[in-house]
């Protein structure tokens, strides 16, 4: 069994922060809030913040404490102690909260070495004399891998977040969010100070850095009748406070039985939408209306993600300022993306080395370094077939769809089967806040009704889960091909679908074999019991 625990209050904070503050804070929210209504998106984005990400904070957080006395620093186990002993099934729901962790850290540690790449590049001055197209192309040789730089840079980030896992939670997963968030915090106030005070003439700019700030805030009230705006607001609170994924659970689950959970879990979600809307809204854009205008930003932040805007155009931009303080300004904005990615990264290695921990007694070292050897080849495609839509693939299904079915049917045991009397005896259990009892009714109604409503409409809406499983977009592109008879663009296409179906095949069997461990771990349990009762 495992004996780990946290250091101490702030560090634990820290790294739930850490793991909930990522990427998207950076690059994805300021284009979804362009893209869905500008200051508009703010309203649906609070209100499902407030009706669905701080409920399942509660509820991920009270039952990751729940199943830490029982000794289950997992889902598959934590939700099986939850649910009543006949409900065998639940344990099996709960591979979601491995699976999840182990597909996205396949691909997110590779987006974590760009930022490090990225980082040394800027120190050096690689960027210095391109032009925006040069800079682009820079980016688009490096995932075609056009040199080795890439899976060097790759398999370095992937020995950091398992040497730092190795080290425990206090001596190594807690050190690792007391140095990263602080530096992440810090580059994001100097960049946004320099985005935002940036004028119209200084540097080649065009706009001053507030121009930017109005293009992001303006509100189009209309886009709030919309429900892809909703929808695209509920997936961005997803993706930022990284419910769903099991490793918030895992992280509680060190916690003693009086420790609070309430006001933790608060305090890592406000300081999360703190770095997102304050510090995440006040960079990219205001720097990049600054130099390009408005309209073509709109263009470059059209796809909803902000990866082209943030890694194929910023270093350009930041050349204007002077070489110095154009190294300072890489390593600022780089800095902060990779200290936001290994914080999150390192959160999804716990729940895996947990189970192994708790399930065949693994040590820490064996444990973390069977995450790390996981994640290189379950990776390793996501990296050698970027362009041919196998990142896409992983990013979907795991990153997006599996958070909301895993999220879905969680908060359903919590509020259902294991029952809001006792759930909510759990939240407040050891609060050092009185949480409103309006709560209460949100997690067992509202909650639950959204994430229904968010699975159902991303099921049936154009382009959603049934459209992405049939292909249906590339089998229409195919047939337009094929009436074109273009063999170039047919052996292309064609290629990209073998890639993707085999994309799904290797997830289905990751997820399998998960479900099988649990399996051999119930029965090891099994075993167990008698022994203990004899």
């Amino acid at each position: 069994m495992s004996k780990e625990s946290w250091g101490s209050r702030v560090g634990l904070v820290l790294a739930m922060a850490g793991n909930a503050v990522g990427l998207g804070n950076f690059l994805r929210f300021p284009a979804q809030a362009i893209n869905n209504g500008g200051g508009a998106f703010i309203i649906p984005y609070l209100v499902c913040f407030l009706l669905m990400g701080l409920p399942l904070l509660f509820v991920e957080w009270s039952m990751g404490r729940f199943g830490g006395q029982y000794g289950d620093h997992s889902t598959p186990f934590i939700l099986n102690n939850m649910a009543p002993k006949k409900q065998k099934l639940w344990k099996y729901v709960g591979v979601f909260g491995i699976f999840t962790n182990l597909a996205v850290a396949a691909y997110y540690c590779y987006l974590e070495s760009w930022t490090l790449s990225y980082v040394w590049h800027s120190i050096t001055g690689s960027f210095h004399g391109m032009s925006q197209g040069q800079v682009a192309d820079f980016f688009n040789q490096y995932v075609a891998l056009g040199s080795s730089e890439p899976i060097v840079f790759w398999v370095f980030c992937l020995l950091l977040n398992t040497w730092i896992l190795s080290r425990g939670l206090s001596g190594g997963v807690e050190i690792a969010s007391k140095i990263g968030m602080p530096l992440l915090i810090m580059f994001g106030i100097f960049l946004a100070i320099r985005g935002v005070t940036l004028d119209a003439g200084e540097a080649g700019a065009v706009n001053d850095g507030t121009v930017g700030l109005n293009f992001l805030w303006t509100p189009r009230y209309e886009s709030i009748w919309d429900f892809k705006v909703w929808l695209a607001a509920a997936g961005q609170i997803f993706f930022t406070l990284s419910v769903g994924m099991g490793s918030i659970q895992c992280y509680a689950s060190y916690l003693r039985s009086r420790d609070d959970v309430a006001l933790n879990a608060m305090s890592a979600g406000w300081m999360n939408e703190f770095v997102e809307v304050c510090l995440g809204g006040a960079i990219l854009i205001p720097i990049a209306v600054g130099y390009l205008g408005v309209d073509e930003v709109k263009q470059l932040v059209a796809g909803g993600s902000g990866f082209g805007i943030g890694f194929q155009t910023l270093p350009f931009l930041f050349q204007n300022w002077g070489p110095i303080l154009a190294a300072l300004a890489g390593v600022a904005w780089f800095g902060l993306l990779f200290f936001a990615g290994i914080t999150s990264s390192l959160a999804m290695g716990t729940p895996v080395m947990g189970f192994l921990r708790d399930e065949f007694s693994w040590g820490r070292e064996k444990s973390a370094w069977a995450f790390g050897l996981t994640v290189l080849l379950l990776g390793a495609p996501t990296v050698l077939f970027y362009n041919y839509g196998v990142f896409g693939e992983y990013d979907y299904w795991a990153g997006t769809v599996s958070l909301v079915v895993f999220a879905m049917l969680e908060i359903i045991l919590f509020a259902w089967i294991f029952g809001m009397d006792k759930g909510w005896d759990e939240i407040t259990r050891g609060a050092d806040i009185r949480v409103p009892v309006f709560f209460k009714f949100v997690i067992k109604y509202i909650t639950p009704a959204i994430l229904v409503a968010v699975f159902l409409g991303s099921l049936v809406s154009q382009g959603g889960i049934i459209d992405t499983m049939l292909n249906k977009q590339i089998y229409a592109d195919l047939l337009n091909a094929r009436t074109l008879n273009d063999a170039a663009q047919i052996t292309a296409l064609e290629t990209k679908l073998l890639y993707i179906n085999g994309s799904r095949l290797l997830l289905v069997f990751i997820f399998g074999a998960i479900a099988y461990l649990v399996y051999r771990a119930q029965g090891l349990r099994d075993r167990k019991a008698p022994l203990a009762h004899g």
